[in-house]
């Protein structure tokens, strides 16, 4: 290419799900996070000759259930095939997967990125079987010299869900995860949670001049595990792509792994063409036949998506479009929205949801659920200050305590002697006090220097340890700097 061409960036996104059905989804093996390796296995998992699958009825809903919230078509004839690769976390040497006849197709998901909305095509939504887990005894899968396997996660049900190549930047992909995550999440068919591996994603890059109609070659990036760590990878492996083709070389078609510690992609194998899997139908599994009937009771019973609830935020509780999206989005906030906002205001729960709540919880490294905090305590905090027993500052300080301790707000106020001065007496007194301790800021005041005002509410705050009423605080300083000046 000629020196200087700009490059834009074309990334498609497979993003692999568990499904969160109590059992496998050919046997009856239990789906345990956390358990002892190798325990939560049987003949057909682990892929004993002679050993039958059987087809879970609950991953199927699931699977249609997410197709329908990303707005896919539900194929009424589906199938599954075997997808034949070597690996040493694949038991049988297959997949049972689906090929042809995914449940979903041809669906979409819409995003916000700098204010503006990107529609990104889902191409297809199919149900598959998970593989054993691998752990590699070194700092990388590159540079292991061996690794261990736990076949606990063997079979446990996946969703693998499919981008048409229209994200043209990193944001837009961490945008599009983030909406994506939140979207299954809202309806119940998986926690994606990406720190245990029940959210999975990769990205097929490539880049080509800007303005051209043509795709580059495609690198395949694997071990994405964060939103961060999407981000990182598909700028590195932009520039590194762009790089490639400025010195006149040509990127090939490859599978790389994202190194996060290093922040680079090093090459593990070339590309494999679709026909290299060998692709042929499951002998041991029926065709799944998918109802209208069944379709539209699974419809029925969705529960509300993360843009229709933030709209309803909006509109019957006044939240700001930030606020409503940050807080629709997850379900541990919008649980708790709700349930406090049901005897506080609503903009004000909401200031402190997506502030010091989310900011202790990120802190804390502790989910707001698994939190000693309660919506009552919130609720509680928020009428103590509009009743004007305590103030803003302070309630931020009781708000430590109370997600230190799960103590109720009032009991810490009254423990701590926190109750706002709003006494005009108590008040007056300790103005009177802070003007005859500081001869120069009243003076500058007088001299036409507003900002000193600043300065003595700030001793009386001092002084009454953050407890004085700051409207009556400013109002009586106010009065008396006036009495003092005649």
């Amino acid at each position: 290419m000629p020196a200087g061409t700009e490059y834009e960036v074309v990334v498609g996104m497979e993003v692999h799900a568990e499904l969160a059905t109590r059992s496998k989804v050919f046997c009856s093996c239990p789906v345990s996070f956390g358990a002892p390796p190798n325990t939560q296995t049987c003949p057909v998992c682990l892929g004993m000759p002679g050993a039958l699958p059987m087809l879970n009825r609950r991953a199927v809903e699931f699977t249609i259930r997410a197709a329908l919230a990303l707005n896919c078509q539900i194929t009424p004839f589906s199938k599954f095939f075997r997808k034949n690769y070597f690996y040493p976390d694949l038991a049988k040497g297959f997949q049972i997967t689906q090929f042809d006849a995914p449940i979903g197709h041809d669906g979409w998901l819409d995003v916000e990125v700098d204010g503006e909305v990107k529609r990104i095509r889902i191409r297809r939504v199919h149900l598959e079987e998970e593989t054993a887990k691998l752990t590699h005894a070194g700092d990388d899968i590159i540079t292991a010299g061996n690794s261990l396997l736990d076949f606990n996660r063997s079979g446990i049900g996946l969703i693998e869900i499919v981008t048409e190549p229209d994200i043209r930047s990193a944001e837009e992909a961490r945008a599009y995860l983030k909406k994506l995550r939140a979207t299954l999440v809202a309806v119940g068919v998986s926690d994606c949670k990406l720190e245990e591996g029940s959210m999975r994603c990769e990205a097929n890059i490539s880049v080509r001049p800007k303005g051209s109609d043509k795709y580059g070659n495609l690198v395949e990036l694997k071990n994405i595990a964060s939103f961060r760590a999407v981000y990182r990878a598909i700028q590195y492996e932009a520039a590194r792509q762009s790089q490639v083709l400025e010195s006149g070389g040509v990127v090939r078609r490859e599978t790389r792994h994202w190194d996060d510690a290093k922040g680079e992609t090093a090459f593990m194998r070339s590309k494999e063409q679709a026909a290299e899997y060998c692709y042929f139908p499951e002998p041991d599994l029926m065709p799944l036949e998918i109802s209208e009937e069944w379709v539209e009771e699974i419809r029925r019973g969705m529960p509300e998506l993360p843009d229709a609830r933030a709209a309803r935020y909006m509109r019957d509780y006044g939240l700001n479009k930030e606020d409503a999206q940050q807080i629709a989005e997850s379900k541990e906030l919008w649980w708790f929205f709700e349930q406090t906002a049901a005897k506080a205001d609503g903009p004000e729960v909401a200031k402190w949801l997506v502030g010091e709540i989310s900011a202790a919880a990120n802190a804390s490294g502790v989910e707001l659920s698994q939190s000693r905090l309660r919506p009552e305590h919130i609720a509680e905090l928020i009428s103590m200050m509009e009743s004007g027993k305590i103030s803003g500052k302070i309630a931020k300080s009781v708000f430590e305590d109370v997600w230190a301790t799960g103590k109720a707000p009032a009991d810490i106020v009254r423990e701590r002697g926190l109750s706002q001065i709003s006494d005009e007496g108590e008040l007056r007194a300790i103005v009177r006090r802070v003007i005859e301790a500081n001869p120069g800021p009243v003076q500058d005041f007088g001299a036409g220097k507003e900002r000193a005002i600043s300065f003595l509410v700030g001793q009386v705050m001092k002084e009454s340890r953050g407890r004085a009423n700051p409207q009556e605080t400013n109002r009586i300083l106010r009065e008396e700097l006036a009495r003092a000046m005649e």
